[in-house]
């Protein structure tokens, strides 16, 4: 996929799987901002592999979840390349505790992130995003299954699903609006607590007997920045190996 003179912001890619979709869209010709909350280190490194390897990027620290910060992220990012064509909405927060157990706080964290963060950046791609852009805001797998403890998570995610259907029919332009819904996927952040038993019962519960690895992932995300998706939009494409 060609992603040549695309401008491309991902955020939450400072690891994990915003990390490799960063790589993947370096990789492909896109020039990628690199953002972070708050892991200003990783962030850096992740710009580094990018640019070790022939690509563009660089980090820009922003909260999603505070629309100041959302306004500035795109606004550094016109500064330095003159546009913004792409928006990955990779930043996400995921506390697992069963329903009963949650405080308001891991509420608010949650929906803070996962659900007011796409809605800023979605407000500031109106006016901001390039003409004939696209927008890939990341879901879950987990939306259509009813795993315990994941009922706030799974909620914010079908918030998020439902915000890019409607809103692909509003921003016009030219612009596609897609959600991505990865499956269980092997990263630091996903594997920490979490038993070997329960591992291999994620695993087994797909096509393919086995985690997602980030790339599986940024695959898919690199053809739906692509011109070649253009046609796809208002959708929710699960990418789980058959999990749901």
């Amino acid at each position: 996929m060609s992603l040549e003179n695309k401008v491309i912001i991902v955020t939450g890619s400072s690891r994990g799987i915003g990390k490799e979709i960063a790589i993947q869209l370096a990789k492909n010709g896109a020039k990628v901002i690199v953002n972070h909350s708050n892991s200003e280190d990783e962030a850096k490194n992740t710009v580094m592999a990018i640019t070790e390897a022939g690509g563009t990027a660089m980090a820009i620290k922003a909260d999603v979840s505070l629309k100041e910060d959302v306004t500035e992220l795109f606004d550094k990012t016109i500064e330095k390349y003159g546009k913004v064509d792409v928006l990955v909405n990779n930043a996400g927060v995921m506390i697992s505790k069963p329903l009963i157990d949650n405080t308001l706080e891991d509420f608010s964290k949650q929906f803070d992130v996962n659900v007011k963060g796409i809605f800023n950046t979605l407000q500031e791609a109106f006016h901001k995003l390039a003409d004939k852009g696209n927008i890939i805001n990341i879901s879950s797998s987990t939306v259509k299954l009813m795993f315990p403890s994941y009922a706030l998570y799974s909620a914010s995610k079908a918030a998020v699903e439902q915000m890019t259907r409607v809103f692909s029919k509003e921003i016009g332009r030219g612009i596609s609006v897609n959600a991505l819904a990865p499956g269980a996927t092997e990263t630091e952040l996903f594997m920490k607590g979490k038993s070997p038993e329960f591992i291999e019962k994620l695993s087994s519960m797909n096509a393919f007997n086995r985690l997602a690895q980030p790339l599986d992932i940024a695959k898919v995300v690199v053809f739906l920045a692509s011109d070649n998706s253009k046609w796809i939009s208002g959708q929710v494409i699960g990418a789980n190996g058959a999990l749901v």
